[in-house]
């Protein structure tokens, strides 16, 4: 697939845009980025492209599934740049997608925090093909108004005093990864786990099911659902607790230290991407791990960058908001991965919810 080919595909399936003015068109050398919208802000972006002759093309993705796809249906050989989650790395390199990253030419990932340094996700053989970008937690957010305590894990699997009160996103992976947590399953066993461990999980599970108001998909119906007082404590995204506080309810977020359930998206290089192109696609690279973006994308994200860069430039509320003004939080981090035994951690789910 040529490059302008797959400029036109991309834009009958998702957004597309190029940077800058009309003269940007005509730069040395133009960098196709397809990642989130919500990465790829003209603000953000505006001090690299005026400072370079270079131009970037964006295409908008809805899911890392669809990203997947349109590389192995050829786009591998247009795009310069994408944004895989952390987790999902391992399946583009399984399929030769990608070529490692340069350190050399990424000074600034020299910043990286530790976590993301330490990590072995998104390596193949020491060598790194996806490099943490930015990334956030997915807490237990409750009503502070109408709970007596801060939560943890527990509360979704003892006691009686919130039954029918609680919430748990509709999603196989992350729910037993939170029955393993509960458990005590060491990480290094939890996606590996045997019957006899799937029978534990599945047991506390159906105690879990006993005492919830619903399975959410939709934040917004969440959201919802805090608001009116049917749901006092759920495991969720960020977003319920700054909009309910912003509309004066009184909220809380909980940071399990039996665990906290961390996201990460990384930036990875196809591998056909190969002279000019990939020069000017490692320098992008190293702005999207720099200071100047790692401030606007905290500010208007708010999401934090993957390096310390723009930490200092940060006020204390604005570096709170992103989970780096107490970096202990990384320090119970469990990623995400993808369990070999995975279609039967869905068929459990599925039973339990049935059942």
């Amino acid at each position: 697939m040529f490059r302008r080919d797959f400029i036109k595909s991309a834009m009958a399936g998702t957004a597309l845009g190029a940077l800058g003015p009309a003269a940007r068109a005509i730069a040395s050398t133009d960098i196709l980025w397809m990642t989130w919208e919500n990465l790829a802000k003209d603000d953000y972006l505006a001090p690299f492209l005026n400072s370079r002759d270079i131009s970037i093309t964006k295409t908008f993705i809805g899911t890392d599934d669809e990203q997947f796809a349109k590389l192995r249906a050829g786009g591998a050989s247009s795009v310069d740049l994408i944004t895989p989650g952390l987790d999902k790395v391992e399946y583009y390199t399984a399929s030769d997608l990608l070529q490692p990253i340069d350190f050399d030419k990424v000074p600034n990932a020299a910043l990286l925090y530790n976590t993301f340094k330490n990590t072995s996700l998104g390596k193949v053989d020491g060598e790194t093909y996806g490099i943490p970008f930015y990334w956030g937690i997915n807490p237990i957010v409750y009503r502070a108004d109408l709970m007596d305590e801060e939560p943890d894990w527990s509360v979704f699997f003892e006691g009686d005093a919130y039954n029918g009160k609680l919430a748990m996103r509709d999603y196989a992976l992350e729910g037993i990864m939170i029955a393993a947590m509960y458990l005590g399953i060491p990480e290094d066993e939890m996606f590996h786990m045997d019957d006899k461990q799937l029978g534990e999980i599945k047991k506390v599970l159906m105690i879990q099911k006993s005492k919830l108001r619903t399975y959410w998909n939709s934040i917004g119906d969440l959201t919802n659902l805090f608001a009116t007082g049917e749901v006092v404590c759920a495991f969720s995204w960020v977003p319920p607790y700054y909009d309910l506080r912003a509309k004066g309810i009184e909220m809380g977020m909980a940071k399990p230290k039996q665990g906290v359930i961390g996201w990460c998206d990384t930036i990875a290089v196809p591998k056909d991407v190969s002279g000019a192109r990939l020069d000017a696609t490692f320098e992008l690279v190293n702005y999207l791990l720099g200071p100047e973006y790692g401030k606007m994308l905290a500010v208007g994200g708010p999401y934090a960058q993957s390096t310390s860069a723009a930490r200092d430039s940060l006020s204390e509320e604005e570096q709170d908001k992103v989970f780096i003004k107490d970096l202990a939080v990384m320090d119970n981090f469990v990623w995400k991965q993808n369990p070999p035994r995975y279609n039967d951690w869905v068929a459990l789910w599925n039973e339990v919810k049935a059942s």
